[in-house]
């Protein structure tokens, strides 16, 4: 079925496209330490644009930091990046409730992006005032997840795709499709806490961690919230025990979601013949595989740029697919056969 506000869904795919770019960006900045490249917000050392000259930087109140044009740039690129996609998702919501009348209009979800919106722009800036709290740190980038997530809804509900209407057994798929993405969820959280806490580095072997099956461990120290704003986040401040808390807290949890989700992709051929659902499972389960050797080899291979991002972009491409199957399972114009 075509959509009815084609010009909302046009806005929703540039906007979509731009929205994984800022998504990558945002890991690209985050793993090359330079979420401070800029000391200020929403410019850079008090200006739209990087000082052309160091020196403009020896009086103000930015007098003695040193300004290192490679971690700036990436912090500034990806600031104007998602302005432009704040300024897009504007347009959709505006675009939709304006067709308020016609069938199918998600205005409830396109209101709550602005909301979302609003909240991004509030984590970035305070990822750079707070500098780097993990808890901030976290939450931006669940926030940019989110407003992905959120945009791939907007194309799923305006873009109207029909599929045939459920037989008793594809009914009993959906608290497994639920409990899926929940896992996945909370893998996604768990492996945003070890980057905000620089806890990637502290187990270099696998499967074991510092040679060991179960080292010394502080999850009292690794899960505390760390709510003083006056510390300088940047590196990390937590002991070696802690990060190897949160460490094998993401290993342990990444084995809980691959199982289950394995188990959901034989559900899924057992319990359906549609093709549209088994294209999913399949997805799902390359996906899964793709993502558990990208987390492997960032292990053996020290956190490499390329890999490091590839794996934050198969969870968000992961998260998708269980979106896309939630939201086809839990139609509401579906009626079970």
């Amino acid at each position: 079925m075509r959509s009815e506000n084609k010009s909302a869904l046009y806005f929703l795919y540039i906007a979509f496209l731009l929205a994984v770019i800022v998504v990558q960006l945002g890991a690209y900045t985050r793993l090359k330490d330079a979420g401070l490249g800029c000391p200020d917000w929403p410019g850079c050392y008090g200006k739209l644009t990087l000082p052309k000259q160091a020196t403009q930087l020896i009086n103000g109140p930015y007098s003695g930091q040193i300004l290192i044009p490679a971690k700036a740039w990436p912090e500034m690129i990806h600031r104007y990046t998602a302005a432009t996609l704040v300024m897009l998702c504007f347009a959709v919501t505006v675009l939709i409730i304006y067709k308020n009348k016609l069938p199918q209009q998600p205005v409830w979800i396109a209101t709550n992006l602005l909301f979302l919106l609003f909240l991004q722009a509030l984590l970035g800036k305070w990822t750079v005032t707070l500098r780097l709290h993990p808890l901030v740190v976290m939450s931006h980038l669940l926030g940019g997840l989110t407003l992905l997530s959120m945009l791939w809804l907007l194309i799923l509900r305006l873009s109207q795709l029909s599929t045939k209407p459920f037989s008793a057994s594809e009914q009993k798929l959906k608290p497994w499709a639920a409990f899926g993405l929940f896992l996945l969820i909370i893998q996604i959280i768990l492996g945003g806490w070890t980057s905000a806490n620089y806890a990637a580095f502290v187990c270099p072997d696998f499967p074991t961690c510092q040679g060991q099956w179960w080292p010394a461990m502080n999850f009292s120290e690794g899960f505390h919230l760390w709510l003083n704003a006056s510390i300088n986040y940047e590196g990390g401040i937590l002991s070696s025990n802690a990060r190897t808390a949160i460490q094998i807290s993401h290993r342990i949890m990444a084995i809980i979601t691959s199982v289950y989700l394995c188990l959901l992709t034989f559900k899924l051929f057992k319990m359906t013949q549609k093709f549209f659902f088994r294209g999913l499972a399949i997805l799902l389960l390359l996906l899964l595989g793709l993502q558990i050797s990208l987390g492997v080899l960032n292990i053996l291979w020290v956190l490499p740029l390329s890999t490091a991002m590839s794996h934050n972009a198969i969870a968000a491409l992961l998260l998708l697919t269980l979106i896309t199957l939630n939201a086809s399972l839990y139609k509401i114009n579906q009626k079970p056969i």
